[in-house]
């Protein structure tokens, strides 16, 4: 390695990108608790597969695209060199190896369509999910991940010129509210619209089948996310020991709000919804993680958790099937935390820019709400021309009749429970009673 690295940060740098791949089997965890038992394992599988295709194409072409040489105005990067990380491996000057950025940032990429999945759950076809991940990371997350992630200094990439536009604005994104939330929840709904209602929704009731798998995934998540957070600053440093503190407590505040308005509305504080809070706490903390302070911190949490909880709700009212909640988790929360920074940002920390109640005027607000909104229009028009497209070609939807019998037997020939062993049990009770009373 050259000695001009930091090591103490290329340290930090390799466990957070772990770090963040761990947050991938957490959320197929996290999910497959949520859906029916017919269903879990293509869950996991919709998940895991986004690990397989993603890194493949990061490496190939998604890099390029997304830390290239800006050729658009801010919109799109590229650069011959970078394809295949040739230009990366022998490395550059800078803190932290340009190949461990990219990897780094590998993980975003890998996470951010499994995010999706969710809201298709229960009857999207494999092989439609597929090829739709693969043209969304080319056509949609990499190119936001230049607006929002390259700066034009040449972070992570020797000799890189002009920063992506969100970038360009002023607008702080510390670790992916819009690269990642946002963009995760415009494109869900676009998803949703073509693929319809499940069968019977509405009508039958679709309650999580493990409760203790959505716990054990929420808790996966929640570890994986420091290095989410924290490792975006990219050192070992006050900063980044800023934004862990602020994960942990917008978590917890995210989690203690929603627990709260569920003990208000319907009397019961239940295990999914706090859950489900911490993660809005998350979501909502994600862009605002290096600007704020930890009493801003826990603002943006109870910000993040409550518009989550009130925005889950919608779906029945507006009558569209977001099937794990995707949209008020992710989008709202990301907005939520996005708009966030424009009123809770502090000098303090950002060594700038500061928000509306921390002496900052509405500039800050306006550059956030513009950067927010852009990857909102952006990400919904071209994942609804991309679902449309799958829809018309391969098909983006199963059958009735695979939906009825659950996908786990009909696409994976496999099932998650094994129960045939307790009707030998069962067979053998009677048995077993007549030893005992012989």
């Amino acid at each position: 390695m050259d000695p001009s690295y930091d090591t103490g940060a290329t340290a930090w740098i390799l466990v957070s990108a772990a770090l963040v791949l761990f947050m991938t089997p957490g959320l197929a965890f996290f999910y497959g608790g949520m859906v029916r038992s017919k269903n879990v394992l293509s869950m996991l599988m919709l998940n895991f597969v986004c690990i397989g295709l993603v890194s493949v194409l990061w490496v190939v072409v998604g890099y390029s695209i997304a830390f290239g040489d800006d050729v658009a105005a801010g919109l799109v990067g590229w650069d011959s060199g970078l394809l295949g990380l040739r230009d990366l491996e022998a490395g550059a000057d800078g803190d932290i190896p340009p190949i461990l950025f990219a990897s780094f940032q590998m993980m975003f990429a890998i996470l951010t369509p499994a995010l999706i999945s969710g809201a298709v759950a229960d009857r999207v076809r494999f092989g439609g999910w597929v090829l739709f991940v693969g043209l969304w990371h080319v056509l949609v997350y990499a190119p936001v991940a230049h607006w929002v992630f390259d700066f034009g200094d040449g972070t992570g990439n020797d000799g890189d010129t002009g920063a992506g536009w969100i970038a360009g604005i002023g607008a702080l994104d510390f670790a992916g509210g819009t690269a990642v939330h946002i963009n995760a929840g415009a494109a869900a709904l676009a998803c949703i619209l073509v693929l319809g209602r499940r069968r019977g929704w509405g009508r039958e009731q679709m309650r999580p089948h493990n409760l203790p798998l959505v716990l054990l995934g929420a808790g996966m998540l929640w570890f994986g996310w420091f290095g989410f957070n924290a490792g975006s600053a990219l050192a070992a440093d006050g900063l980044a020991a800023q934004a862990f503190l602020n994960t942990q407590v917008a978590a917890a505040a995210g989690a203690l709000t929603w627990i709260g308005v569920e003990k208000l509305r319907d009397g019961h504080a239940t295990t999914l919804g706090i859950a489900s809070g911490a993660i809005a706490g998350l979501v909502a903390i994600t862009p605002a993680a290096g600007a704020v302070d930890s009493l801003g911190a826990i603002a943006v949490g109870l910000l993040g958790g409550g518009a989550a909880a009130y925005a889950v709700g919608l779906k029945h009212r507006l009558g569209y099937d977001d099937a794990l909640d995707v949209i008020g988790v992710h989008l709202v929360a990301g907005l939520v935390g996005t708009l966030a920074i424009g009123l809770f940002a502090s000098a303090a920390i950002t060594g700038e820019d500061a928000g509306i109640l921390y002496g900052g005027g509405l500039g800050l607000l306006g550059v956030q709400a513009a950067g927010a909104f852009g990857t909102l229009v952006y990400s919904f028009v071209v994942s609804f021309l991309l679902a449309l497209l799958v829809d018309r070609t391969i098909g983006f939807r199963v059958s009735e009749e695979e939906e009825m019998q659950g996908l786990d037997q009909t696409t994976h020939a496999e099932t998650a429970y094994e129960l045939s062993t307790l009707g030998s049990a069962g067979a053998m009770a009677p048995v077993l009673k007549g030893k005992v009373t012989a």
